[in-house]
């Protein structure tokens, strides 16, 4: 099973993957450059990672690294700065990065040849104050306009590691459902 993790940056991305990997969060991590690929064994199910940088410059990428996989994994970072977010200054633009999110999955769903893929959306850090809730998340995302595929969404913490093990069940779910 071939997997590719899109979302902006400092969205978790290479976090989640370490997290599923090895069970380890790590709070200092440092931007993907380019992209990393990790094969990762979870029973009799190998998955092989691409975790894509989120920059702008490497969004381009993107699709030619979703083409013929077997799910996209699309990571949102669902803080929304609040006056009682202690982050609140560093986060201030998190609601246009959350728009940016969502144009830039909208975008990258419309290209005809990733027709069909699976996407599971994460919206990480739910475990901070001010962090959007799933129903939240699928609202500000538009993930009702998406029609032409499976699409879930669940609001995850790494460094707690909520919800990690459904998203792994999906995942390997999902393994199983398009093998030939």
């Amino acid at each position: 099973m071939e997997v590719t993790l899109v979302g902006l940056q400092y969205s978790a991305k290479t976090t989640f993957v370490n997290v599923i990997a090895s069970g380890q969060f790590n709070e200092d991590m440092i931007p993907t450059v380019g992209f990393n690929m990790r094969k990762i064994t979870k029973g009799n199910v190998t998955i092989k990672l691409w975790d894509i940088g989120g920059q702008p410059r490497f969004r381009s990428m993107w699709e030619r690294y979703c083409r013929g996989v077997s799910a996209i994994v699309c990571g949102v970072n669902v803080l929304v700065p609040t006056l009682l977010s202690p982050r609140y200054m560093v986060d201030a633009a998190d609601q246009e990065k959350i728009e940016a999110s969502k144009n830039e999955l909208h975008n990258l769903l419309d290209k005809p040849q990733l027709q069909g893929i699976p996407v599971l959306v994460l919206g990480n850090k739910r475990d901070l104050p001010g962090a959007l809730d799933e129903k939240e998340l699928i609202e500000k995302m538009n993930l009702s306009a998406i029609q032409d595929r499976e699409i879930c969404c669940y609001s995850i913490s790494c460094k707690e590691k909520d919800n990690i093990d459904i998203t792994l069940q999906w995942l390997i779910q999902h393994s199983k459902s398009r093998r030939s």
